[in-house]
């Protein structure tokens, strides 16, 4: 909403900074009520412009930015941007991203020979229409093509889903598509939500997917046979034990947005009571299929 002022922070970073640095930099910022980032430059930025959900979010990573490994290289400005319609503009120009038979595509970017009214076709492909917004999910980021590539290797029909941190809606859309019988997304930002609410009825999953604005932490989720968890590493370990209630027995877990370094994080987060069945990686990105073991009965019970 234009007069609207937006907290950010404006980072610049020398020229030979690595992809994989700025990979780790977009995990620590995403602990922060993160909103979204606006790049000079796709595939060489040197300046990002970071939106975040409060000022409180905004000063948080700052502190946090002083333990980055490549902090003394950057230079970091906090700043309070006109919020002119920003988080659309920024990915106003984003194309389709396609995933094994998965497409996931802005209004203006919709495969050849379909439309938002018979998206599908009849090419085999899974089209899936999002509105870019605040809500994270485009395709674009590896650890939501990670997940894609994963949930395409499981049989959907007639599962129960749980979509944790759904930002744009994406994975709960996809979820749906792939034929299952109902799926919850939550997140704990209502704009996120509003936006998943417009994807979902966009794409015309309404009967099976609902979007709630809810807190992993606070309980009352009823448990499902699959879980996804699209997070950070970080906060998938600080979840995991409420992400362990939230899968039914012999149920599955799907968990990415974690790097490479923060791979031993997980894993342990969840070992003691998931098995790693699958996994999938991307420069550095990984995500798993968790599947739940089954409790051992106790001796006396």
């Amino acid at each position: 909403m234009s007069g609207d002022r937006s907290p950010s922070l404006i980072i610049r970073f020398p020229p030979e900074t690595a992809a994989a640095a700025r990979d780790r930099l977009v995990a620590l910022l995403a602990e922060h009520d993160l909103l979204a980032i606006q790049e000079d430059d796709v595939t060489a930025p040197q300046v990002w412009t970071a939106h975040f959900a409060s000022p409180s979010s905004r000063d948080g990573a700052v502190t946090a930015l002083s333990s980055f490994l490549d902090a003394g290289s950057l230079q970091v400005q906090p700043a309070d941007i006109e919020d002119d319609d920003w988080a659309r503009r920024t990915q106003a120009d984003l194309p389709a991203v396609r995933v094994g038979r998965i497409v996931i595509a802005p209004p203006w970017d919709l495969p050849a020979g379909t439309d938002e009214e018979e998206p599908a076709g009849d090419r085999g492909l899974v089209v899936v229409v999002i509105e870019p917004s605040r809500g994270f999910g485009t395709g674009h980021h590896q650890s939501t093509r990670l997940c894609l590539v994963l949930l395409q290797s499981r049989d959907l029909a007639r599962l129960t889903v749980v979509d944790v941190g759904t930002g744009s809606g994406v994975l709960a859309i996809v979820a749906a598509k792939l034929g299952a019988a109902y799926v919850s997304a939550i997140d704990t930002d209502p704009d996120a939500v509003e936006n998943a609410r417009e994807n979902i009825t966009r794409n015309a999953v309404e009967a099976v997917v609902e979007a709630h604005v809810r807190d992993v932490e606070a309980g009352g989720i009823p448990a499902a046979e699959l879980v996804t968890a699209n997070l950070t590493g970080s906060l998938l370990a600080r979840y995991a034990g409420s992400l362990v209630n939230m899968v039914r027995p012999a149920g599955s877990l799907i968990v990415a947005g974690f790097t490479i370094d923060e791979k031993p994080l997980v894993t342990d987060a969840f070992s003691a009571d998931f098995d790693i069945t699958e996994s999938a990686e991307e420069d550095d990105w990984w995500a798993f299929v968790l599947t739940k073991r089954p409790r051992t009965a106790s001796i006396g019970s």
